[in-house]
């Protein structure tokens, strides 16, 4: 129930103990318990809207999206591994969401409460400095290096009981990969410029979109630290190959865009639906995101239509949904695709509805029946 439907019900109420309550201290009670009970519903409404906003802004995930069997796999593996110690790695093209399962591992595990720490390993060099894999894995005191002006405290001490993610291992030069080897062999470390050997109890996750096998064969990625890491393996299928689950993710992220931005978008537009479906998504599930992101911001309806969506979904020839397939399609196909694409929207709006569609488009009910029937519109 809503805040304003919840503010609706308790006047009524009142109104109504005004109309048969005679006796002041009666009424006044019945008044006060009424506003009471109201008090405690928008409390417990605005406290979900906080959880999950908070949710939000810490990016915490609720259940793995996606009914495909893929997605039910990949869910029936995480669920699996969740509780015990063993070293995950996460495979899955960039997108795929694999930051997203590693998070889904840790607040399924005993170590929920504890702190789900991210290292992109991607971002990193190896040069020494502050952006060095040892310094950001282990951190460094003042004076380690040139430009070591504080004591910075590194991912693996953050960590301590709780995940340490490490995303895009492929992405590590030889140097990283013995070291992090060491630091997986032993649980230990010292800040660079200590002599303080420190435990780490963290549990470690690890991903890749890279072959790692071809680096193996290539002497790119070595062996022992492979073996090391890939004690259990979770594979992320493409968007691509789970279409079916394309539209529970755009409704997911049309919540959280509500969420976000204070909107009140509802659905999304039987154009809009086609080309999402009809798109080949190279970006995955954080390019259907950023186009669900730009289409909530762009609406100005409570429904999110085909106009809305980014231009690179706009493309007939990339989406598959231009009017004109060829130079040699009929005018009249094209109107017919036209007239189809409006009466649909106005359906919809109508809650199929024939004759309040026809009301609005000022078309009488025998006609509408008429081209209903002619286009095909269930």
């Amino acid at each position: 129930m809503q805040v304003q439907d919840i503010e609706t019900e308790a006047l009524s109420e009142i109104e109504q103990a005004l109309r048969q309550k005679r006796a002041k201290p009666e009424l006044f009670a019945q008044i006060r318990d009424i506003l009471t009970g109201t008090f405690a519903e928008i409390g417990q409404e605005y406290q979900s809207v906080n959880d999950k906003l908070r949710d939000l802004i810490e990016e915490k995930p609720g259940e793995l999206i996606g009914n495909s069997r893929e997605m039910r796999e990949v869910s029936k593996r995480v669920r699996h591994i969740a509780n015990s110690e063993a070293t995950v790695l996460i495979r899955g093209k960039t997108g795929t969401g694999k930051e997203h399962a590693a998070r889904s591992i840790h607040l399924l595990s005993d170590r929920k409460d504890k702190p789900f720490v991210l290292m992109n390993c991607d971002s990193l060099n190896d040069d020494p400095g502050a952006n060095n894999f040892e310094s950001e894995l282990f951190g460094y005191e003042r004076g380690a290096f040139a430009g070591a002006t504080s004591r910075h405290i590194g991912k693996a001490e953050h960590a301590r009981e709780g995940t340490l993610f490490l995303d895009e291992i492929g992405k590590l030069g030889r140097a990283a990969q013995a070291r992090l080897l060491q630091f997986v062999q032993e649980r230990g470390f010292c800040r660079l410029g200590s002599n303080i050997y420190q435990r780490c109890n963290a549990r470690i996750i690890a991903s890749t979109s890279m072959n790692l096998e071809q680096m193996l064969q290539e002497g790119t990625f070595r062996e022992d630290l492979y073996y090391r890491l890939n004690i259990f393996q979770i594979n992320l299928p493409d968007l691509a190959q789970r279409k079916t689950d394309i539209l529970l993710l755009a409704d997911h992220f049309i919540e959280k865009m509500n969420l976000k931005y204070g909107k009140g978008i509802l659905r999304l537009s039987s154009p809009a639906i086609d080309m999402l479906m009809s798109y080949h998504w190279p970006g995955n599930v954080r390019e259907l995101e950023n186009c669900i992101e730009h289409a909530c911001l762009a609406t100005t309806d409570t429904c999110i239509n085909a106009h809305d969506l980014p231009p690179t979904l706009q493309t007939g020839s990339a989406s598959n949904t231009a009017l004109i397939r060829n130079d040699k399609t009929p005018l009249a196909t094209i109107l017919d695709n036209f007239e189809r694409e409006i009466l649909n929207e106005a359906l919809k709006r109508n809650d199929g509805n024939l004759s309040a569609a026809g009301r609005e488009l000022s078309v009488s009910p025998r006609m509408m029946h008429y081209k209903v029937k002619r286009l095909g519109i269930a």
